[in-house]
């Protein structure tokens, strides 16, 4: 049977450059995220970049330790919370008697606006909590044994 090789080499570059990188990449996908309405993003591009900020984090500090500090509990909080907010904001006109997300119903100063970016902001959470327990998922691999079953 061979030897396991670790997945895992530690890095000072990689995590000091990782350490001072993300906060700003996670920044910008907020950024990237609330400004779809107005230019080029979106709820799902700044999801993406939002998950691949926490993904570069895994990738310098290790999975099993990011994945103890990222369970898949706040991920599902994310997806459930993001497809409400869409669902919410899509049935508020509705009940007012317009279309599924038609923004004229919320006749106040900018509501137009601020529904879309509530909207964006729901989207990035779903494609966020996604993309985030997919990679945690897929990282934390399978064991088979030598008959190809697998291992609890």
């Amino acid at each position: 049977m061979s030897e396991r090789i670790p997945t895992y080499v530690e890095s000072t570059i990689i995590m000091t450059t990782v350490r001072i990188i993300s906060p700003f990449a996670f920044t910008y996908g907020l950024f990237v995220m609330l400004h779809g309405a107005e230019s080029a993003g979106g709820g799902f591009q700044g999801g993406v970049i939002l998950a691949a900020s926490l993904i570069l984090v895994a990738f310098a500090y290790g999975i099993e330790p990011t994945r103890d500090w990222i369970t898949d509990r706040p991920a599902r909080i994310l997806i459930g919370t993001g497809g409400a907010t869409f669902v919410l904001i899509g049935l508020v006109p509705m009940a007012l008697g317009y279309r599924f997300l038609e923004y004229e119903a919320y006749a106040f100063h900018h509501g137009t606006k601020y529904g879309i970016e509530l909207v964006e902001l729901g989207i990035g959470a779903i494609v966020f909590g996604v993309i985030l327990s997919l990679f945690m998922s897929l990282a934390a691999g399978h064991d088979f044994d030598e008959n190809g079953g697998e291992n609890a």
